[in-house]
């Protein structure tokens, strides 16, 4: 088995290979883009970066399972230690040309989320953290890693609240009432969308950050870096997990009282 820190080189390592590849295709006019049966858009890219992923960790992890958005879990679902990869998370503005978008890398062992990894290289920005050794980050600006910590605020009046936007909300009875509930107590609400409103909580420059409707792949990076900065990451019904389908992220200060107006 590999050392934690050996793990998080691989990983460092895998999304290097992965923004060369998204960032060589990035607003190419000639990219190729499909149409997934759940009617969301798949780029060249992202089942280039994937495959690429899934090609590199059976070589050097080969007891490991795998699991991706687009080609699904590897035939090892039962090991203790399983990769999640989200190759592009927020195709949707990558194939518009809108430069939020980033490759998300996680490993998981047993039910817990060791190594996790958010690289955004068209913004210039890439997040980390391992089990036990704190969360960082570094910027195309400084290039220099600096350590994360979620901000000090604890009233929801002086918060910053992130959403993606409000598609989602409505699936559920009273879902769109609860966020709007949640954002008039909040001192101001963006939509950033995406890993990017997670990234702000554990930054400590966004207090809150919520999701009606994700995806594993989506959350499990973000959750071990949320959690690594000191902040606390559960899904709408208050528990710990990135496989709720939903996510709640914020300073731990105002997770019980953000929970009570959104939660389900």
């Amino acid at each position: 088995m590999a050392a934690p820190h050996e793990d998080l080189a691989l990983a460092l390592e895998l999304v290097d290979v992965a923004d060369a590849i998204t960032l060589a295709r990035f607003r190419a006019t000639d990219l190729v883009v499909e149409t997934k049966p759940d009617l969301t858009p798949v780029s060249e890219a992202d089942t280039a970066v994937e495959r690429t992923l899934r090609e590199r960790l059976t070589s050097v992890r080969a007891g490991d399972a795998i699991v991706g958005e687009e080609f699904g879990s590897s035939s090892g679902d039962q090991a203790a230690r399983r990769w999640i990869v989200d190759p592009i998370d927020g195709t949707k503005n990558y194939v518009r040309g809108i430069p939020v978008w980033a490759t998300l890398l996680a490993l998981q062992e047993g039910d817990r989320t060791t190594i996790g990894v958010v690289s955004a290289p068209a913004l210039g920005r890439r997040w980390w953290a391992a089990r036990g050794a704190g969360a960082f980050g570094a910027d195309s600006l400084s290039r220099e890693p600096r350590p994360l910590r979620v901000s000090a605020v604890r009233a929801l009046e002086d918060a910053q609240l992130c959403v993606s936007g409000f598609d989602g909300w409505g699936d559920s009875p009273g879902g769109l009432d609860r966020v709007l509930a949640l954002a008039r107590r909040c001192w101001r609400t963006r939509g950033f969308g995406d890993f990017w409103i997670y990234m702000l909580v554990a930054e400590g420059v966004a207090e809150i950050g919520c999701e009606p409707v994700v995806s594993l792949w989506d959350l499990a990076a973000p959750q071990a870096i949320v959690e690594e900065a000191g902040g606390r990451f559960t899904d709408l019904g208050g528990v710990p997990t990135a496989e709720g389908g939903d996510a709640l992220a914020t300073n731990g200060l105002l997770h019980e009282e953000a929970l009570a107006l959104v939660g389900r």
